[in-house]
């Protein structure tokens, strides 16, 4: 009776917890004001931080291997990164990942971005402007230059890349054999939003191009304070810091660190996409199977 009595009393509280997570304060809140104003209590038990990297000393380090990874943004397990794209007409606690990196690159919280992902070249939100940003004429405006020499505002247009656009993420990441604890582990070390070039955005010629890269570590703080949307339990919802390090997607290996330069897959498995996705499926068996031939015998 006493441990029917405890295990009650510990699914209740577990429940109430978990309540409390969905949207702050809903079931308490006598003004719409007060929804999504935590409780002291509440704020008490928050985590504020991401759960720290343990040490990890090189000499623990039995096998590496780099690789980069292309996450779709059109396949469903990858919607979560995706939506919502339009944020109207929903809480603004609802955004996707590129609304939430973005806020952090304007708000000043994430300075460093980088032009690839080996993070050779550092910029700025107004270096990458340019692949941002598409401002144009239209025919009348140019008309009314050469007559006038000025241009009215309705003639210029403005075209700026938003997360409807966003087409898929790039993920670069190290695979490594720890013998301390004797288990393979992954590590996500950069990530980048890819779309189309904004100046050809609207046609279909345009290819799909990396507006900048992330050093993950850098950003983990913004995203463990960002949720994404847990379609299977709204109550609780899954920071997308939480979600990135536990592999929560679906990707594909499009390149590994290798002898030829670091080559991509289709550099040498060219214009065949079905060969190109065995390819990827036999590197990363080849990472499993370092770990699996570990203890055999």
């Amino acid at each position: 009776m006493m441990k029917n009595r405890n295990l009650l009393l510990t699914v209740l509280a577990v429940f109430a917890v978990t309540v409390s997570f969905g949207q702050a304060n809903i079931l308490n809140a006598k003004q719409t004001e007060e929804i999504g104003i935590k409780s002291e209590a509440h704020q008490l038990m928050d985590n504020d931080k991401p759960l720290e990297y343990g040490y990890v000393d090189d000499r623990d380090i039995l096998f590496s291997k780099m690789t980069w990874e292309k996450v779709v943004l059109d396949e469903r397990a990858n919607f979560p990164y995706y939506y919502p794209v339009d944020t109207n007409n929903i809480g603004k606690e609802r955004r996707s990942l590129y609304d939430v990196l973005m806020r952090g690159i304007k708000d000043g919280e994430l300075e460093n971005l980088y032009d690839d992902s080996y993070f050779s070249s550092k910029r700025t939100l107004k270096d990458i402007e340019a692949a941002l940003i598409k401002v144009d004429t239209t025919d009348l405006g140019i008309e009314q230059f050469n007559a006038e020499g000025i241009v009215d505002p309705q003639y210029i247009r403005r075209r700026e890349i938003s997360a409807y656009d966003i087409k898929e993420y790039r993920i670069k990441g190290l695979w490594y054999f720890d013998k301390r604890q004797g288990e393979l582990k992954y590590r996500l070390l950069g990530i980048a939003p890819v779309s189309p070039d904004v100046n050809f955005i609207d046609s279909e010629d345009g290819d799909l191009v990396e507006l900048f890269w992330v050093f993950f570590p850098e950003a983990r703080d913004i995203l463990h304070h960002a949720n994404s949307f847990n379609n299977k339990n709204s109550a609780i919802p899954v920071s997308f810091d939480h979600l990135l390090n536990s592999r929560r997607f679906n990707g594909y290996m499009y390149k590994e660190e290798n002898v030829y330069g670091d080559r991509e897959i289709k550099e040498y498995v060219a214009e065949n996409a079905l060969m190109q996705l065995i390819e990827s499926d036999r590197i990363k068996e080849k990472i499993r199977s370092f770990e699996q031939d570990m203890w055999a015998y």
